[in-house]
């Protein structure tokens, strides 16, 4: 499968918008993004160039879980550290760290009218 590696930068400049405590799934990202999907975001946050402040242990799968893989526990780290609680079962409540979507600087930028970005954001986990 071909990567879309071009989206990656607009991946990583809507990841930068989610604040500290607060998380994303790997689709929410996606619905925001033209051409991308779950799996691409996913693959950009595993490739996150060092040093650009990417704040890329924010993006979850879908259950509100990270998902396992190689630094999965740094990920788990990062996110405690920045006050998110894990369930029992390793989910994260999305009703209380659930991320409400970008700025309107990033929504005006982007050329995506607010009313648009309002029908995808009731898509979203709750």
């Amino acid at each position: 499968m071909a990567r879309n590696f071009k989206c990656f930068p607009a991946v990583y400049a809507l990841i930068k918008e989610i604040p500290k405590g607060q998380i994303a799934s790997y689709g929410m990202i996606a619905s925001l993004i033209p051409g991308a999907t779950a799996r691409i975001v996913g693959f950009a946050t595993a490739g996150t160039p060092a040093g650009q402040d990417i704040p890329w242990q924010r993006v979850v799968n879908s259950m509100g879980k990270i998902s396992e893989r190689d630094g999965a526990e740094r990920q788990r780290k990062r996110l405690e550290a920045e006050g998110v609680q894990f369930s029992s079962n390793g989910k994260i409540h999305w009703g209380t760290y659930r991320w409400h979507g970008p700025s309107d600087q990033w929504l005006a930028d982007a050329g995506m009218d607010p009313i648009d970005f309002l029908t995808i954001q009731a898509g979203w986990p709750s």
